[in-house]
């Protein structure tokens, strides 16, 4: 993770942390900024580049106690920009959040995925203020990928204490229940292509972890069959994590709309963004009239209504 986190970010990268600095002044509590997601993924700077923004404390950093208030309730706040740099114009989404919630956010106690889910795949650390915040900032980019294999690990089939799996089966059965945790719709083939899109680094990481969480005692034993796992669970702990994975869903969808909700304050003009991002993933167009764009909230509800009964 240490050396994923090192690779030098591409250019269009660089120029939207540079912006995100700026717009926050450089502010010494910013810890540092993480690049992830489909742009990373895909290696291109066309559509919406996210961000992680790591800060020390949330009323240092926030001139708004109010913004403050809410980042701690309910991290994080997410913010939109635009940056005319020398490759045109940029876009990003960033999300604002202390490494002590980050910290959280990627552990096994953790009631929903938000974070581990996201940070379990491939990141760039763009930005780090000192060695000390580096060193944190990699513990938790490993502790996602051991989160991600004890929760989800369990529902890949069993025959009493014993799984046989092949890293890539685990890889997409975690997939498949991360974004449907957050009513994000993702086909099949979407989520195959995410594994496939860096196999050798998915394979890696999950093979260290399960070593890794054997050691730790998670695991009776772990052993390779070459391409495959072979593990071994106690059945009461399988259940026991089945049984809390269940109740988090709707913990995690209930907490994915109200941060939903609550980037509408903090975004800007979202409803672009918002239409993009549904007609990318759905392969369908909505409509909505120049009322319904200015003032969502208040006329924008039948157009909402709609897209959430067909999910």
């Amino acid at each position: 993770m240490a050396d994923e986190l090192g690779v030098a970010a591409p250019p269009a990268a660089r120029a939207l942390t540079n912006a995100i600095l700026e717009r926050h002044d450089r502010n010494e509590t910013i810890a540092g900024v993480l690049f992830y997601g489909s742009c990373l993924r895909k290696s291109t700077h066309e559509g919406v580049l996210d961000f992680y923004l790591l800060v020390d404390d949330y009323q240092a950093f926030y001139s708004s106690r109010p913004i403050a208030w809410a980042n701690g309730l309910l991290p994080p706040n997410v913010f939109y920009l635009e940056a005319e740099t020398q490759l045109g114009t940029l876009r990003t989404k960033y999300a604002v959040i202390s490494l002590e919630d980050f910290e959280h956010g990627v552990g096994p106690d953790c009631v929903h995925p938000y974070i581990w889910a996201r940070f379990a795949q491939p990141s760039i650390l763009v930005y780090v203020r000192d060695e000390e915040s580096r060193q944190r900032v990699i513990a938790c980019a490993a502790q996602a990928v051991k989160t991600l294999i004890q929760r989800l690990g369990v529902f890949l089939p069993a025959r009493g204490a014993i799984q046989k799996f092949s890293i890539a089966a685990l890889w997409q059965e975690a997939f498949r229940r991360t974004y449907g945790a957050e009513k994000r719709p993702e086909s099949s083939d979407t989520i195959r292509s995410i594994y496939q899109a860096r196999s050798e680094r998915y394979d890696a990481a999950g093979a260290s972890a399960l070593v890794l969480l054997d050691e730790e005692g998670w695991f009776e034993s772990v052993v390779a069959r070459g391409s495959a796992f072979e593990v071994e669970l106690r059945p009461s702990r399988r259940l026991w994590t089945r049984w809390r994975w269940r109740f988090s869903r709707p913990v995690a969808r209930g907490l994915a709309v109200l941060r939903l909700l609550k980037t509408a304050f903090t975004f800007g003009d979202w409803v672009p963004y918002a239409l993009w991002k549904f007609e990318r993933h759905t392969g369908e167009a909505v409509e909505v009239s120049e009322r319904q764009r200015r003032h969502p909230l208040i006329f924008g509800w039948p157009v909402i209504w709609r897209v959430l009964l067909r999910r």
